[in-house]
């Protein structure tokens, strides 16, 4: 486990209740996932505000859960809710006495670093997202049915994750896919309002109709998990590429 300490003010909130309220709060990256999570000292949360969780969740680690071992979960009751298992503390002396909090979409109503809110997770310090147009040709093909193909396409770089191609949605066979109710955010992008299904993969194909201005290329544009279907790149087939998303139930979703 790699950590970090960040200068951030970082808050939890529910309601007008702040449930974390830190200016040194932890960044760590649990081993094999890219993806960063804040830790806090038990003086800069309201411990008052946590109880021991009342039935302790099992089965595999979730996206926005634990990845590792568990000493401790709590349940976190503010602001007339309660919150089942959204903190706990890991066991890894990494992060010995701190806790952690759960980022999914229904528990805290917002978090923040400084006065700016934040969806998701915590933002990495050491990713980059590069959006640049392209006139390669590029293929999508899934059990040898032509997804997408396209020679305007916009190819999406980020840190620590395969290049994501964005296509005009005129080079994308819709009538091949059928919509998905998936929704998910991205702290970079923003947010994928359109998700699409293939045959045996569900959301394997999203959209941002409105996202974030530093990435503003990708708008209406319809990209496809590169682990999840076969690529060509000017004729040239590229192996489906493992990540973190390699397993869909660690894809974000709401």
């Amino acid at each position: 486990m790699r950590t970090e300490a960040s200068e951030k003010w970082v808050r939890a909130m529910v309601g007008g209740t702040a449930v974390v309220d830190s200016r040194a709060p932890l960044l760590f990256w649990e081993q094999k996932f890219p993806i960063p999570a804040y830790a806090f000292t038990p003086e800069d949360v309201r411990m008052d505000l946590l109880l021991p969780a009342g039935t302790p969740p099992t089965g595999e680690p979730t996206f926005f859960g634990p990845k590792g071992p568990v000493a401790q979960w709590f349940d976190v009751q503010a602001g007339g809710r309660e919150l089942p298992n959204a903190a706990w503390r890991r066991d890894a002396p990494e992060l010995e006495g701190r806790i952690t909090f759960t980022w999914a979409p229904d528990a805290f109503d917002r978090w923040l670093e400084e006065e700016e809110e934040v969806h998701s997770h915590p933002r990495d310090p050491h990713k980059r997202v590069e959006v640049l147009p392209s006139s390669r040709h590029i293929t999508v093909s899934l059990d040898g049915v032509l997804l997408a193909d396209s020679i305007e396409p916009v190819l999406l770089f980020e840190t620590y994750l395969p290049t994501r191609y964005y296509f005009p949605r005129t080079d994308v066979h819709l009538d091949r896919l059928s919509a998905g109710s998936n929704r998910s955010h991205c702290p970079y992008k923003g947010y994928a309002e359109n998700y699409w299904d293939a045959p045996g993969s569900p959301s394997v194909a999203w959209s941002y109709p409105d996202p974030y201005p530093a990435v503003w290329r990708i708008k209406d544009r319809i990209a496809f998990y590169n682990e999840s279907v076969d690529i060509t790149v000017d004729g040239a087939a590229v192996p489906r590429p493992r990540s973190i998303f390699s397993k869909t139930k660690n894809r974000p979703g709401e």
